[in-house]
């Protein structure tokens, strides 16, 4: 009897982890072309690379200084980092591992504020309209699911994730 509700709660866990992260064919998150000043983690350098060389276009959203280049506001990162889990996004995204989902150590020195701003917001319509969104999503098997965040959430979201890559140790951030 007890397996069988081990395994009962197992099958929901993981429907409901697929429900919060995606499913729909619209994707995803952040990881895709480099800068110069930009030291990812291996995996994410491969993926980094392979996805420079397949995107065709340019992100209108990811021209300019990087996010992580500006320094870390410690107040609204730890607000994004309690946001960051209430919106289920550790079921897909991982520091330093691949999920399902975009691997994010180092996507503040990857991706500007904008373009990771977009993507958290407005996901739905970055799969169809950003080439390193479409890129992206030919890569993982989850598309990334509008989690109804507000912009000031999102900017909290972006001061976790830059905090993370400066504790981290990825260059360019500053904590």
């Amino acid at each position: 009897m007890t397996r069988i509700l081990l395994i009962i709660l197992l099958v929901v866990g993981v429907a409901l982890g697929l429900a919060g992260c995606g499913g729909a064919k619209n994707e995803s998150s952040d990881t895709s072309a480099s800068t110069p000043a930009t030291t990812p983690p291996p995996a994410a350098a491969a993926e980094t690379a392979a996805v420079a060389a397949a995107t065709t276009g340019t992100s209108k959203f990811d021209a300019g200084a990087r996010a992580g280049e500006a320094a870390v506001n410690g107040g609204m990162a730890s607000k994004g980092e309690r946001l960051f889990t209430a919106k289920g996004c550790p079921v897909c995204h991982g520091f330093g591992k691949k999920i399902t989902c975009p691997d994010l150590v180092g996507v503040s020195m990857r991706r500007t504020a904008m373009w990771m701003e977009n993507q958290i917001l407005h996901p739905e319509v970055m799969v169809k309209e950003d080439p390193i969104t479409m890129q992206l999503r030919k890569s993982y098997p989850l598309a990334m699911t509008n989690q109804k965040v507000a912009p000031d959430e999102a900017r909290a979201i972006i001061e976790f994730l830059k905090q993370k890559d400066a504790k981290a140790g990825v260059k360019g951030v500053k904590g």
